[in-house]
């Protein structure tokens, strides 16, 4: 079941069916109720999340600027940088994510080299992309 969450997510979403399973093996599944805050703006992060079931808004300061569903991801510069988190992410219904953290990210560049770099160089872009919408 993870497997096909997870296939959902660009990152994943052309891996093999065992090197899934692996990754499967590296996240959590987590419930977060309706109103509470996954990251918060400012804060250190060690995990990148992925949205199974249910929504969020990403705020930064005292503006929204975007909406999350399932499919959706964030976190991901945590797992390279141990930045602090650029925005707010708040559930706006009941969640459930699946939640990689930067050990177990570490643990995918040790077995899955090919598959840890893609990654990083997804989030560099990321990382590039929100640079150049907050200048």
């Amino acid at each position: 079941m993870l497997e096909s969450q997870l296939k959902a997510v660009p990152f994943f979403s052309s891996l093999s069916k065992s090197d899934l399973a692996t990754v499967a093996r590296l996240v959590d599944e987590v419930d977060v109720p309706d109103g509470q805050a996954v990251a918060r703006e400012g804060r250190f992060g060690h995990e990148f999340f992925v949205i199974v079931d249910g929504t969020a808004e990403v705020t930064r300061g005292d503006r929204e600027i975007a909406k999350l569903g399932p499919g959706d991801f964030f976190g991901e510069m945590a797992l390279v940088g141990g930045e602090q988190r650029m925005a707010t992410v708040t559930a706006t219904s009941p969640m459930r994510v699946l939640v990689m953290t930067r050990q177990s990210f570490r643990e995918m560049d040790r077995t899955m080299p090919a598959l840890h770099a893609t990654i990083v160089e997804a989030i560099q872009a990321r990382r590039e992309a929100a640079q150049m919408s907050s200048s």
